[in-house]
């Protein structure tokens, strides 16, 4: 069993509350710079808790809302339908993420947002968010460069699923939730995750038959570079898992060099 480097570092993280917007803070901070006061002026904004049980759905496809979603705890999908009610994932939302942060703008829904497993969302008013956002400009940037991040793990969906074979978009899939549920890098991308997903939902983002998923998973287990088990997914070789999935994650990191942080519309 061979591994390129060690996994995501052993410092132990405080473990995040599920009633505030602090892991949406440090998802901006990744990509933009807040003073102190901008921080504060994000985390104040008020939320209503909502939990949200296994495979139901919290903003059906086409409905106009009022308010965004946070995802505190639990996993979400984004969802298109045809007429026959089949359903075609594009994207997954974990922990820290405003899945529909583009709804404060643009109040029908793009997609809709089901809870894969038990989930808990804090909804935030697209007033409050607006308000936010006109008194903070740096503020309004950071949202808008969130924003841009959705779009392009979108694209990159849409070539994943348009270009690729099975084995490729699923071990795709794996690299992307990797370095998502680690801090954001390739050198912290996490070997080992809770990934509460059935064969089913990754038939259903990878455009895939649950039984085509299977061989899938069973060809990156039988050449000892991933398995996906009981919702947890074990990365043994992560070169190999990059290779297998052409995944080049400069889509997810580009933002979050220091040159690229800085303030466009504050200064």
């Amino acid at each position: 069993m061979t591994t390129s480097r060690q996994a995501a570092s052993k410092t132990p993280v405080i473990a995040p509350r599920f009633d505030n917007l602090c892991a949406f803070v440090e998802r901006l901070k990744a990509r933009s710079v807040l003073a102190s006061e901008e921080q504060r002026a994000v985390l104040a904004l008020p939320v209503q808790i909502v939990d949200v049980p296994a495979k139901q759905d919290f903003v059906p496809l086409g409905d106009e809302t009022s308010h965004c979603c946070f995802i505190a705890s639990g996993l979400v999908a984004r969802v298109g339908q045809v007429k026959n009610g089949s359903r075609q994932i594009t994207a997954f939302h974990i922990p820290g993420d405003m899945a529909d942060l583009h709804s404060a703008v643009r109040p029908v829904g793009i997609g809709g947002l089901t809870a894969l497993c038990d989930t808990r969302i804090l909804r935030v008013s697209h007033l409050a968010v607006r308000l936010v956002a006109q008194r903070y400009p740096a503020v309004a940037e950071a949202f808008w460069r969130d924003c841009i991040l959705d779009a392009a793990i979108l694209m990159q969906w849409a070539v994943n699923v348009g270009r690729k074979d099975g084995r490729s978009r699923i071990a795709h899939i794996l690299c992307e939730m990797a370095i998502r549920y680690g801090r954001g890098t390739m050198d912290d991308a996490l070997h080992e995750f809770a990934f509460p997903v059935v064969q089913e939902q990754l038939a259903d983002a990878a455009a895939l038959t649950s039984v085509h998923v299977n061989r899938c998973l069973r060809s990156l287990r039988e050449s000892n570079i991933a398995t996906v088990r009981n919702g947890i997914v074990t990365i043994f070789d992560w070169d190999a898992l990059v290779k297998a999935g052409e995944f080049d994650p400069s889509y997810l990191i580009a933002d979050t060099a220091p040159d690229r942080q800085r303030r466009l519309i504050a200064e």
